[in-house]
């Protein structure tokens, strides 16, 4: 049997970050914050279900919160002159009995993000699109807008069936053993009428080479000497300084009697002596 890893999970201080940035002195103190980050995620949840709230990120100092809200639609977030994110805030100060900074930041291109790629998909389930349909469309609509990969699956009572299935869509590539691979997942829940579907996403946007840890040093060609033909070993960047090499190579003297050229000086000299 296949062992899963959460694709998140596995890149965590590779080219991905936590969602929470914050330190516990004791087991008691992180149940409670813990329970505190649940609550927040939660409330955040509920109240901006339309705006598509991908990620909240949380970070705890001294006595303060801070919640940053990752989302496509920051104008349902804020409200007419900010006054949905401050009745946000209070309630959230509420909550926690702590005093709450909210800092919203928008996603350029939702599509490429797989959790509401996966949410999406569920809300043409629940408006009773074909599984399909919903799978293919968001698939292509990912590939065109630039993902390396996607891949879309859906489980449960498809099309209405008496037996549960799971069927997948799959474009380009998504290589989830690959460490320095980009790769963003999600899920979603589609309640229907005829039971729970739950949808899951991957979306591959390439390699990140910067911040991975154990990369394999660029292995270089052995240099070659100028005028000699290049050979399968010679190919690639040579950068050494073939000047500076052959001043620094020994100079060897053949055995056998040394023959000494006259000068030309000498040479019109001995003749006018004859």
């Amino acid at each position: 049997m296949g062992q899963k890893v959460h694709p998140i999970g596995f890149r965590l201080g590779i080219n991905k970050e936590r969602q929470a940035k914050w330190f516990a002195a004791d087991d008691k103190t992180f149940a409670t914050l813990l329970q505190e980050d649940l609550t927040i995620r939660g409330a955040i949840r509920r109240r901006l279900a339309d705006a598509g709230v991908p990620r909240v990120e949380i970070e705890r100092s001294a006595n303060q919160v801070g919640v940053t809200i990752h989302a496509a639609k920051p104008g349902i977030v804020i409200g007419k002159g900010g006054a949905k994110v401050e009745e946000l805030r209070r309630s959230l100060e509420s909550a926690t009995g702590k005093k709450v900074r909210i800092t919203i930041s928008e996603i350029r291109q939702p599509e490429l993000n797989a959790t509401l790629l996966a949410q999406s998909v569920a809300d043409q389930l629940v408006r009773r699109v074909a599984f399909r349909r919903a799978m293919k469309q968001a698939v292509g609509r990912a590939m065109r807008l630039g993902a390396k990969g996607v891949r879309v699956q859906v489980a449960g009572r498809l099309g209405g069936s008496e037996m549960s299935r799971r069927e997948w869509e799959r474009e380009g590539r998504v290589p989830l053993h690959t460490i320095r691979a980009d790769i963003d997942y999600g899920k979603a829940e589609a309640h229907t009428t005829f039971g729970l579907i739950g949808v899951k996403a991957w979306v591959y946007r390439g390699d990140v080479t910067q911040g991975v840890t154990g990369a394999p040093e660029p292995v270089l060609p052995p240099p070659t000497r100028p005028g000699t033909p290049a050979g399968p070993a010679a190919v690639g960047p040579v950068a050494p300084d073939y000047q500076q090499a052959e001043e620094e190579e020994e100079v060897v003297i053949p055995e056998g009697p040394a023959i000494f050229e006259p000068d030309e000086d000498e040479d019109d000299a001995s003749t006018e002596a004859r």
